[in-house]
């Protein structure tokens, strides 16, 4: 179930805050249970095939984070093979086909079977890793109620796409936290913001995007870079606007789910846009793999090792096709580089050389990402450099600048913190004793918020649903 199709919108949405806040909030197990029913519930949507695999991975992490935390003598054994059992898991359940078919491409006469892959299985798994070693490593005590552990995992607003949780951020608010209408309006304003940018914005660029990399022989040089950059915008407001609206759900129950985004396309650096870009899986691989590998403290070899395991890793945790492991070895080479090689020149240069080199290899990193082959990478970059089939510029260029033209006008500062900008100039005037920018700030959002609500629903009814692009991972 989508955040942006009707069902969630008007049926299960409502459904959960009616059963929620109708429970006065001094009962907070009971308010806890009303979440965990319903994020199974959530997960249960597309089928109940898979759900046994779901609560086989949330018991075996709280019972083995139990073990760990009581068990002195072989804790090292029992989080080693835990670790092994989730990584085992998810790499049965989404990389069996894949290692499967390339096997087949050498030749050997393999079956391949089809295995349905359980929703949100990467992000969960994830989460699970990073409790069971925060519970090894002495930072947080192990929880003994399961359901608690299970809620952690299946919590609906960031079960299938994130941010990735951490157990001392999230276990404490399960008692602790406190839902008001303040929080609640500014939780349904993000809300809306969010729902907004992925149909109104992303799904409009998407067609876009398609329409390039699916032309073929009709590929010019203009259409390629037309379409690459509407990838980039539609996967960042695709995925910032799930973000966006899983951190408003969060704040109307009272949690506080952790920020994504920090606008990535001002960066100056591949190294800059990844601290920008999915934050809480940079840190999640810089906290669990890179640092324990050694991260910066050891021998410049070893560094390089260590770059380039975490950036395999990502990659193929994003998907199990070659073009993912090709985009993140290409990260993993732009970060070498940046940090051995050419970064401390890169920052002698003017501020708008620097971001016009980032925005270049963002733009043909998410080519890599975007691409269903090889081939099709190999042709839209020889397309965008120069060698495009259908010559350099045709009429299917301008039938999308214009088709999409307010999109593109709105997509491209909305990406931008034009509005941390203006909020800044409106804040200053509104302390200097200006009436109406007080207002503005105060309800400006809100008013915002019931419009964008509105357009996303007149879209939602008009047009084809199209669901999140993270989704597959």
């Amino acid at each position: 179930m989508a955040f942006s199709s009707m069902t969630f919108l008007f049926g299960f949405l409502p459904a959960v805050l009616l059963c929620y806040f109708v429970i006065p909030a001094r009962f907070r197990a009971a308010r806890n249970f009303v979440l965990l029913a319903f994020s199974l519930v959530f997960y249960c949507w597309g089928g109940m095939a898979l759900l046994p695999v779901f609560l086989a991975s949330c018991l075996l992490n709280w019972g083995a984070a139990l073990l760990v935390d009581k068990v002195k003598s072989h804790r090292k054994a029992v989080y080693v093979t835990a670790l092994v059992l989730n990584v085992t898991m998810l790499g049965y359940y989404k990389y069996t086909g894949f290692l499967l078919g390339n096997l087949n491409a050498l030749g050997l006469d393999v079956a391949v079977p089809s295995i349905a892959l359980p929703a949100g299985i990467s992000f969960f798994t994830f989460q699970a890793i990073a409790y069971l070693t925060d519970v090894y490593r002495g930072i947080v005590r192990a929880e003994r109620n399961p359901a608690r552990v299970v809620l952690f995992m299946a919590l609906f607003p960031q079960l299938l796409q994130g941010p990735i949780l951490r157990w001392n951020d999230f276990g404490p608010a399960l008692t602790e936290r406190q839902e008001t209408a303040a929080e609640a309006a500014e939780g349904a304003v993000r809300f809306c913001c969010g729902l907004a940018k992925k149909v109104l914005l992303a799904d409009a660029l998407g067609q876009a995007a398609d329409a390039a990399f699916s032309a073929g022989d009709r590929l010019t040089v203009t259409l390629a870079w037309l379409g690459a950059i509407a990838y980039t915008l539609q996967l960042y407001f695709d995925f910032s606007g799930y973000t966006d609206m899983a951190i408003g759900l969060g704040r109307v129950l009272g949690f506080r789910i952790p920020e994504n985004f920090n606008y990535p396309y001002i960066a100056k650096s591949a190294s800059e846009f990844w601290r920008r870009w999915h934050m809480t899986l940079s840190y999640w691989f810089r906290d669990y793999v890179y640092i324990p590998l050694g991260g910066n403290r050891c021998a410049r070899g070893r560094q390089v090792g260590n770059l380039l395991v975490v950036w395999m890793l990502t990659g193929l945790w994003h998907g199990s096709a070659w073009n993912f492991v090709l985009w993140g070895l290409y990260y993993a080479l732009l970060l070498m580089g940046e940090k051995f090689l050419w970064g401390k020149r890169l920052q002698k240069l003017p501020a708008a050389v620097q971001h016009g080199y980032a925005m270049v290899l963002i733009i043909i990193g998410w080519v890599l990402f975007r691409a269903t082959s090889l081939q099709l990478v190999g042709d839209m970059i020889s397309a965008m450099f120069g060698f495009a089939p259908a010559g350099f510029h045709g009429m299917e260029t301008e039938y999308y600048l214009r088709q999409f033209a307010w999109e593109w006008a709105v997509a491209i500062p909305a990406a931008l913190p034009v509005k941390n900008w203006m909020q800044g100039k409106l804040s200053a005037k509104a302390e200097g004793g200006c009436g109406v920018c007080r207002w503005t700030l105060e309800l400006g959002p809100k008013v915002l918020a019931v419009v964008l609500l509105g357009c996303s629903a007149v879209r939602l009814l008009s047009s084809t649903f199209r669901s999140f692009l993270y989704f597959q991972f």
